[in-house]
């Protein structure tokens, strides 16, 4: 199990399949430098990011999936720590942040499903929902994805959300991360936050 979380009590997680860009949008929430990389499965142990002065923090967990020189069980216990992280923390985190990559992800989804198969991402987003955690999903790469609307359609409909994406602007965020262009994410996280009434913490997704 991951070991050394900061003492915070209030929290957002990124999850998603390793390459989807999650470390990338950690640079862009916090403003700091966090590693990233060209191959899949650079951040092996959670990346916490918090602040001195607040009881607050943002914790990018390792991508599962295919994953550049490890092994296929590592995979699988990667996957089952970030599910334990996810539901032992359930209650301290206010948002979970679920990165997918806009260009590959309908078809990935749809490669693993089958009679007694949910895919990942899918079950992850159950996952959010069943522990009382409001998910939002943060479609990264947009930049590379021509037919936008029709892509987040799918993706909406993959998560069981009725399309079209649009009315579920406080749940869907296309974003290109790499490019700094994040204001639907960001937008989405405000929302959460006001029902949350945490209006103090809107000025990290400013």
């Amino acid at each position: 199990m991951f070991e050394n979380r900061p003492d915070r009590s209030d929290e957002v997680v990124l999850v998603g399949r390793s390459n989807v860009g999650k470390s990338t949008l950690m640079r862009e929430i916090t403003g700091h430098k966090v590693p990233t990389g060209q191959k899949p499965g650079v951040t092996r142990e959670p990346n916490h990011f918090d602040w001195a002065s607040e009881d607050f923090m943002v914790t990018d967990l390792p991508g599962f999936g295919y994953m550049q020189g490890v092994e296929e069980g590592h995979e699988e216990a990667i996957k089952t720590e970030v599910v334990q992280y996810v539901e032992e923390y359930a209650e301290n985190v206010m948002v979970g942040v679920l990165v997918l990559d806009g260009k590959a992800a309908v078809d990935i989804i749809d490669r693993h499903s089958g009679d007694d198969e949910i895919p990942h991402v899918v079950e992850l987003y159950y996952l959010l929902e069943e522990l009382g955690i409001q998910p939002v999903v943060a479609v990264n790469k947009m930049d590379k994805v021509p037919d936008r609307d029709e892509r987040l359609n799918d993706i909406a409909d993959r998560l069981g959300l009725y399309p079209p994406w649009k009315q579920w602007r406080d749940v869907i965020a296309p974003i290109t991360a790499k490019k700094g262009k994040i204001g639907p994410f960001e937008d989405a996280m405000k929302s959460h936050l006001e029902a949350a009434k945490r209006d103090d913490l809107k000025k990290f997704f400013a």
